[in-house]
Parts: C-alpha cells; structure tokens; sequence
C-alpha cells in the first residue's frame, strides 16, 4: 500500500505520527507539505526511509485553487501513485461571531473543503478507471457532539467534511473504495499550553490529553484491511472526552 498524507508539516502533527506509524508497517508514503522548515521535511522524509519503505513528499498550499490538479500531476509525475489518502490537512484562525469575515471562511473553505474534496474525487477516479480498491480517511473534529465556541468557519467546514464522508462512502462503495473517519478529540500536536493541558485532560475519562499517536492507530485501523467491512462511519477516538 502507499498512502498519500496530506498537511504533514511538523513533528508533533497527527499527519507526522500516521506516516511513522505506516512507514513501521513496511508501507510506502507519500505526504504534502505546506509552511515547515523545508530542511525539516528533507530530514522527516530521510528518517522514514531507513526503515526500508520508499517515500516522497510535495509542497502544496491547500489554500490554492489550483492546489487539487497541480497536487493531481505531481503525484503522476512519481514512480508511486496512492492506494489510501488521509485527509489530515486543515486550518483554523479561532474566529467568533464577532471576527467572522468572507476572507476567514474562504480560507478554510479552500483548505478544509475544496481542496481535500476535489483531490479525493480525482484519485478515487483514477482507482475506479484501474479497478484499484482504495482506502480514504478525512479527519473531523467532534463538531456534532456538542458547540465548539470561538470556531464558527473551522466547525462549519469540519461538519461538511462528515457530510462529504457519509455520502463519497456510498457512492464508492461499490467500487470496493472505503471512506470513512476520525474525530481525534483534542489532541496535543503543539498548541496546548501546560496550563490549558492540564485543565483539559480533567476532562479525559482516560485521565490525559489524546496524543498524535492515538489518532494514528485509529486512521491505521481504517486503512487495514481489517476494517474492509466498516463505511461511512465517523469513529470518534478521542479517550472519553466529557463535554459537559
């Protein structure tokens, strides 16, 4: 199997830690990557390669209209061409209703919604045209289990993607293409301070904060062939988070 990985662009990113989970179980990556060190990317891609996997990376800004055909004709340009796509690249700028504008909303419109839709609708008809059975995972947010405050255009793009998951997975269905996804929780790739970790991880029935590492077991389990008979579903992997 190969798997494309979009927004891997740090080390403590859940894209990071699926691509070093994937790459421990000898299969091939490759990941886009937008905003990082480009020698961070170089040496990420160096230490996945010594576990014997083949691995590649692009650059692609999902804020880009013409990011889906241009990320389309660089994965062709490979030696490799994706048999599982995890949907992992996303943006939020913690608006309210009082900071809401249309620069805001097309921002995440583009990267939480038309770019990974579009890229997904492409490779999923490439593996329709080659008769390849595929593998998709999008990553959500919990959005529809309870209000999440200060995040109206990142909550509202999170939610289409559930929608887009549930529908892509019965269209694709047939075609032996499984969609479905993850909704992590909150999870520590960076943003929490030891404060707000502290005070968020009462909130845990498990007792600590949900790590990259968690929601990449969870996407694994969806890209195996293990979970063949699971579609369209949203697994909510997130340790017994109490929203109350």
């Amino acid at each position: 199997m190969t798997t494309l990985v979009t927004g891997v662009s740090h080390d403590r990113g859940i894209g990071a830690a699926v691509c070093r989970l994937l790459a421990e179980r000898g299969e091939n990556i490759i990941f886009t990557t937008w905003g990082s060190d480009i020698d961070w990317a170089a040496e990420f891609k160096l230490s996945l390669e010594t576990l014997g996997i083949e691995i590649y990376y692009i650059e692609a800004d999902f804020s880009n209209p013409e990011a889906p055909d241009e990320l389309i004709d660089q994965l062709n340009e490979l030696p490799l061409f994706p048999t599982a796509l995890v949907n992992n690249a996303a943006y939020s700028a913690n608006d309210n209703y009082e900071r809401l504008d249309g620069e805001s909303l097309d921002q995440h419109y583009y990267v939480n919604m038309r770019t990974p839709f579009l890229l997904t609708t492409k490779i999923a008809q490439r593996w329709i045209d080659f008769g390849i059975s595929g593998k998709v995972v999008n990553l959500t947010s919990g959005q529809d289990l309870g209000p999440m405050v200060n995040e109206i255009a990142y909550v509202s793009t999170k939610a289409a993607v559930r929608a887009f998951t549930e529908s892509l997975a019965a269209e694709l269905a047939p075609h032996e293409i499984n969609v479905n996804a993850v909704n992590p929780g909150p999870t520590n790739t960076g943003w929490m301070d030891p404060a707000m970790e502290k005070e968020l991880s009462k909130k845990f029935s498990k007792g600590r904060i949900g790590q990259p590492e968690d929601a990449a077991k969870a996407i694994a389990f969806l890209l195996s062939d293990e979970a063949d008979w699971i579609v369209g579903q949203v697994i909510h992997s997130e340790g017994g988070f109490l929203r109350s």
